[in-house]
């Protein structure tokens, strides 16, 4: 079987279940919600229409608003295209398909590579649902509070489209996972854990202990900030957020994570024999 035949195999698996479009109703949902609630808070902060000395808490300029609200895409919905590249993986594991998958494409290499560019698709589909779930409603509310949306500043669109890059390297980071860790619920168990706790707490601790952020800058989370350019964890930890990675280093560096997993992947678990 080619290349082109594997990928599209493995596109059809994607969309003919069920998967994937409840995945992405809950990012569309979660994400909506998140940047309504966010972009009408902060944007009333910065307006005024709220008195900043009546909430115990920061308020953001309001020119650092609209790439702060945007960037919830990756910084909160990450996890939604790690999960569908883990999962395209495992459910292969878990429901025995992968022995007619490796009979109809004999060559584990390309098998792999077609998983690569499925996730790849399915990590743009995912980038795009995200941005216009941030992107509509947010730039609707700030808007409303009179503040510049930002959508006619090149800057911008260059933030959106690295947002979709980083989109698609979380799915490949997710395929090589799913591709080194076989059994489906310790692969989701570890990505939930380690996105949700393990990163976050490292992330938290970095911001109040010398020595720590030189460390956390290069966690994956991290990269992704850096790759986006904007992030609402960076934005609220601090005036001074300059002290990170340039984009192009994050990008870098997450494209790396997806290639050591995808190597590691190969190398111990998709080689070997399946039953």
């Amino acid at each position: 079987m080619s290349l082109a035949r594997a990928s599209r195999s493995e596109l059809t698996k994607q969309f003919t279940t069920s998967m994937w479009w409840i995945l992405a109703i809950v990012l569309v949902a979660y994400l909506g919600a998140t940047a309504a609630g966010l972009a009408a808070t902060f944007g009333a902060l910065a307006s005024g229409a709220i008195d900043q000395g009546a909430v115990n808490g920061p308020a953001l300029p309001a020119d650092l608003l609209p790439p702060v609200i945007y960037s919830l895409a990756t910084a909160m919905g990450y996890v939604f295209p790690l999960l569908l590249g883990t999962l395209l993986v495992t459910n292969e594991f878990r429901h025995k398909t992968l022995t007619p998958t490796f009979l109809a494409t004999p060559r584990r290499g390309a098998a792999l590579v077609g998983k690569v560019v499925a996730g790849a698709v399915m990590g743009i589909l995912f980038g795009a649902l995200a941005i216009v779930a941030t992107v509509g409603p947010g730039a609707g509310l700030l808007a409303a509070f009179d503040i510049d949306t930002r959508l006619g500043d090149s800057d911008t669109w260059a933030m959106l489209g690295r947002m979709l890059i980083a989109f698609v390297l979380w799915s490949l980071i997710g395929v090589g996972v799913g591709t080194l860790v076989r059994n489906q619920v310790a692969a989701v168990v570890g990505v939930l854990a380690f996105t949700q706790f393990v990163e976050p707490i490292l992330r938290t601790v970095a911001a109040f202990v010398d020595g720590v952020s030189d460390v956390a800058e290069y966690l994956p989370g991290a990269a992704s900030d850096a790759l986006v350019g904007a992030s609402i964890y960076t934005s609220l930890a601090g005036p001074d957020t300059s002290g990170g990675l340039p984009w192009w280093a994050g990008g870098l560096l997450l494209l790396g994570y997806a290639v050591a997993l995808l190597v590691l992947g190969w190398l111990f678990s998709w080689r070997r024999d399946v039953t």
